[in-house]
């Protein structure tokens, strides 16, 4: 990879109300990305967990370069889940090998921290192969996550909601509390707390 490349980067776990947020950054070829399109890389959200899982291989395979960030839930509560979001992109970026001539982010919001040349692309997850291979990627690494947490935090049903607010999880929360992974600062202002 040449540092004139770009970056496809997206987040996963914005709107979660447990754990963290996970970002990648994501380099691939043109070529690449067309095979990668051919094998069915597209939004993860469009996806099913069992092909998300098929594609992580070939797409670490294919990529030229790629970068995971995470946010804490003490940082998503004590800055916000914007600043938050930027933190686990930053640090998705910092990992790549190369630093990137331009970032193309998935979603309106500029990542404000980043000094260099970036494109903000509304639903980028379905036009640029980069930025949806990104998401897969955070997305199952952060799906990982949850799957071991749950054993750690059983009882709210973690394995199945990934973090999400689902009625579910809303109604655990009510009966066994919350634990030192819930972002309180969501559970406060959707008056669940």
């Amino acid at each position: 990879m040449n540092k004139f490349s770009e970056i496809g980067i997206d987040e996963v776990g914005r709107g979660a109300v447990f754990g963290p947020v996970f970002s990648a950054a994501l380099f691939i070829t043109k070529q690449n990305g067309l095979a990668l399109k051919k094998l069915g890389v597209m939004d993860s959200k469009k996806l099913t967990p069992k092909k998300r899982e098929f594609l992580v291989p070939h797409i670490i395979k294919l990529s030229s370069d790629y970068g995971i960030g995470q946010s804490s839930v003490r940082e998503i509560d004590a800055f916000g889940i914007r600043v938050a979001t930027e933190l686990s992109m930053i640090r998705a970026v910092k990992k790549l090998r190369n630093k990137p001539s331009e970032l193309l982010i998935d979603g309106p919001l500029l990542l404000r921290p980043w000094e260099g040349n970036q494109r903000n692309i509304v639903s980028g997850d379905s036009k640029f192969t980069s930025i949806a291979a990104a998401s897969i990627i955070a997305k199952v690494s952060r799906d990982i996550l949850m799957e071991r947490l749950e054993k750690k935090y059983p009882g709210y049903m973690i394995f199945k909601n990934k973090g999400y607010g689902t009625r579910e999880h809303i109604c655990s929360i009510r009966e066994n509390g919350i634990t030192n992974l819930h972002r309180k600062s969501f559970l406060t202002k959707s008056n669940l707390l």
